[in-house]
């Protein structure tokens, strides 16, 4: 890792203050310029009561202002709980009291739990905060809550910036680079982006993010999903200024992989999740299935089909109610539940062993169904669940976020010579919308519920 002994923007601020940092709608800051406004709005929350070890909620929307606040929470020694707007009321209110949060950073008027103090963006001359600490904790992330509610995985800076020298080492990002903070922070992906950033001392760009096309503008950096990235390049009526393309989120066609290529946009596909603070394998995108080899930091070792991860950049535990409950065993692995295998040495994920089912006898992995139903031109995204069947036990039906111009009875014929006849979905039904205004993950246990 890099030898950064201070706050990241503290230590960009001494050696390159004058270099461009931050790229926002209607100005340029440079290292300088971010040093101030994090070191003065961390004085104004201290000024509020705000003192290291507490723990603040931060809801906010995307943008300039959640970013900033970001930071200064994060230099004035907090337990930061980013949240995402679009989370129930009510499930909040289950959440925060085991969490311990003490104040709100909150742009929305949604009442949470009337205990909590609310914090007011309100700038005042600059002041060191919290001295640095990077062992300390720094954020508390949400799990996507595939089961259950949802966890929050505790890291501090010493693991994000662990999981960003990870990711770096196989992708260059350099000073004069522009990364777009595409994703949420409330989601790990999003925090990621940041932390590459803080670690390389490169740009960052703050936009709007729609239209992508214009929010992409000069950016040479950016972490996408592979429909976005196919709207992109077939929209594109420029030439775009991407170098370097972090995909995620679905499995991803050999045809895309070629087409950004051929543009000269380097692609790359992996493996991650909340509990690593992003990021445990990746690789340039080829025709393979695999997901890479572990970076610098990771460890991985499959045990009867489970991928087991140990990583410098692994969370402390699980917060609950004033404790850290460790999620690693004894020697440090973490069970992460999903089913995988090696194949020449790469790490090919299956499914998530919680999800396979059985119909008839005969175990079905809905993800390997997922997957064949993707590489359909007009599937954007796919759920496979189990439909109690009383002949069968259970039958597979899938949920899709589809094209209008999909007919979905097409589909039977579409599948006939790719899957076995015994694994086609019974039934194709549209994913809702409801269900597409969250983050960039929806649970697979959302959908379930959605269609019981």
């Amino acid at each position: 890792m890099a030898a950064i002994t201070d706050w990241p923007w503290c230590h960009w601020a001494q050696s390159r203050p004058e270099q461009p940092a931050l790229y926002l709608d209607r100005q340029v800051l440079t290292w300088r310029q971010v040093q101030q406004k994090v070191e003065g709005l961390a004085a104004g929350f201290a000024r509020q009561g705000v003192t290291p070890g507490c723990g603040v909620m931060l809801r906010a929307p995307h943008g300039e202002r959640m970013l900033l606040a970001y930071l200064a929470l994060v230099q004035c020694g907090v337990r930061l709980l980013p949240v995402n707007p679009q989370l129930p009321a009510e499930l909040l209110a289950k959440l925060l009291p085991d969490l311990n949060i003490d104040f709100a950073f909150d742009d929305y008027d949604t009442a949470v739990l009337p205990s909590l103090r609310r914090l007011q963006f309100s700038p005042l001359p600059a002041s060191r905060g919290a001295g640095w600490q990077p062992q300390r904790i720094a954020t508390m992330t949400l799990t996507s809550g595939s089961s259950g509610l949802p966890k929050a995985a505790v890291h501090t800076s010493t693991a994000h910036l662990a999981s960003a020298a990870g990711v770096l080492a196989v992708m260059d990002y350099q000073p004069g680079d522009r990364w777009l903070l595409s994703l949420p922070l409330f989601h790990v992906s999003g925090q990621g982006i940041v932390w590459r950033w803080l670690y390389a001392g490169a740009g960052l760009v703050v936009r709007d993010m729609h239209p992508l096309e214009e929010a992409l503008r000069d950016c040479t950096h950016a972490s996408l999903v592979p429909t976005q990235l196919w709207r992109l390049l077939q929209q594109s009526g420029q030439t775009l200024a991407l170098k370097q393309v972090l995909l995620g989120g679905a499995m991803i066609p050999v045809e895309l992989t070629g087409l950004a290529e051929a543009q000269g946009i380097c692609c790359w596909c992996g493996y991650g999740m909340t509990e690593m603070a992003s990021t445990v394998c990746a690789k340039r995108a080829d025709e393979s299935a695999g997901v890479g080899f572990p970076l610098p930091g990771r460890e991985v070792r499959l045990v009867e089909e489970e991928v087991w991860v140990r990583s410098q950049s692994a969370a402390l535990g699980y917060w609950r109610n004033g404790q850290i409950a460790s999620l690693t065993d004894d020697q440090g692995w973490f069970h992460t539940r999903d089913r995988g295998v090696f194949d020449g040495g790469e790490l090919r994920i299956l499914g998530r062993l919680d999800n396979l089912f059985f119909s008839g006898g005969e175990g079905i992995q809905p993800e390997d169904i997922e997957r064949v139903l993707l590489r359909h031109p007009l599937i954007h995204q796919v759920f496979v669940i189990p439909r109690e069947d009383a002949e069968f036990g259970h039958r597979p039906v899938a949920v899709l976020d589809a094209d209008e111009a999909l007919d979905m009875n097409d589909l039977p014929q579409w599948l006939a010579d790719k899957l076995p006849r015994f694994h086609c979905p019974d039934h194709f039904y549209s994913l809702p919308e409801a269900l597409k205004k969250g983050g960039i993950k929806i649970p697979r246990q959302q959908v379930k519920e959605w269609f019981q």
